[in-house]
């Protein structure tokens, strides 16, 4: 039985946007996820709370997005000028999930009540279709990707997954 992917909740003050995560963040909602980042990020947000309070697990590929979100603010000039992310309440799990991965540099984390009105939309994405089977293939081995360049440990952890999607993607390429 699978379990439902996560929910995106929304809520925007000023320059400030916060993305609420219910559920189990996976690799099928880890497309949303970024969608809903990179138009945020095209409308000008800067500052972002990731809500991880109601957030029960992810998994490698939605930590691998999470983690290329977090690079990608890092390495922007505007850095400096007021750009950050901030983790609020990830459970235990989560936390131990990121530092194993050696991610967890890139975040604030912080605890505490939700800095934002409560009040937050659920986020439908741009596109309403659901990603294809190479969608996803290709976003699980960017993730993954990502997570190995951060981290040399991480090599021997994700190389054959990356591995076999990468291949998976190249059979799909050639046809039957």
């Amino acid at each position: 039985m699978s379990l439902p992917t996560a929910k995106l909740l929304v809520s925007v003050v000023e320059r400030m946007a916060c993305v609420k995560i219910v559920g189990r963040a996976n690799f099928s909602s880890s497309i949303d996820f970024k969608m809903l980042i990179n138009e945020l990020q095209q409308k000008g947000y800067h500052c972002y709370v990731i809500d991880l309070s109601e957030c029960v697990l992810m998994d490698s590929t939605f930590l691998g997005v999470l983690a290329g979100f977090g690079l990608k603010m890092a390495q922007d000039p505007p850095a400096a000028n007021g750009q950050s992310i901030e983790l609020l309440n990830p459970n235990q799990r989560i936390s131990e999930l990121l530092d194993n991965l050696g991610v967890l540099h890139l975040f604030e984390v912080v605890n505490g009540p939700l800095p934002l009105p409560q009040e937050m939309a659920a986020h439908t994405p741009a596109s309403a279709a659901a990603p294809t089977p190479e969608e996803l293939k290709r976003n699980c081995l960017e993730a993954h990707r990502v997570l190995m360049s951060v981290s040399p440990e991480n090599v021997s952890k994700f190389k054959e997954v990356a591995q076999f999607l990468a291949e998976d993607l190249k059979k799909d390429k050639a046809g039957p």
